[in-house]
């Protein structure tokens, strides 16, 4: 009788824990709040991923006129306002985005045609600065020698 006692003493004694544990994780679950879910959230601009909360992701077009940008690509629009008040968000936001474009299709799918045509750019500045300073001597020269 006495064992039988002692087994519904730590039965019960199981069960008030199990009961107390439960407890302590609905507390710490109400101080917490209740925990967000997160979904990927792609950049209008460069497309890049990231994985935000919803709250996040309404906030960002809030500010971006509705469309969802990194924060890269938030700091560089933020940028181009700041710099010029004349230009609008909405400005702003479509020349990132054609920037970012132009760059995707050409340094990314072919770096080595990238940097050609870099280079072949450098170049023709080169030659049309070269050529400017040359007229300029030229024209100096004429006017100062009759």
């Amino acid at each position: 009788m006495e064992q039988n006692q002692q087994k519904l003493r730590n039965a019960v004694s199981d069960v008030s824990k199990e009961i107390g544990r439960y407890y302590n994780e609905l507390e710490l679950e109400k101080k917490l709040g209740a925990i967000e879910e997160v979904e990927q959230a792609e950049c209008q601009c460069c497309g890049m991923k990231e994985d935000c909360t919803t709250v996040y992701i309404t906030e960002v077009q809030e500010c971006y006129c509705g469309k969802w940008v990194c924060g890269l690509c938030s700091e560089v629009v933020k940028e181009r306002v700041g710099r010029s008040p004349k230009v609008a968000m909405q400005d702003a936001l479509n020349s990132h985005r054609d920037f970012c474009q132009e760059y995707n299709a050409t340094t990314r799918l072919n770096p080595q045609l990238s940097l050609t045509l870099s280079m072949r750019e450098i170049a023709k500045r080169s030659l049309e600065n070269r050529k400017s300073v040359l007229s300029i001597t030229k024209l100096s020269r004429a006017i100062s020698y009759p």
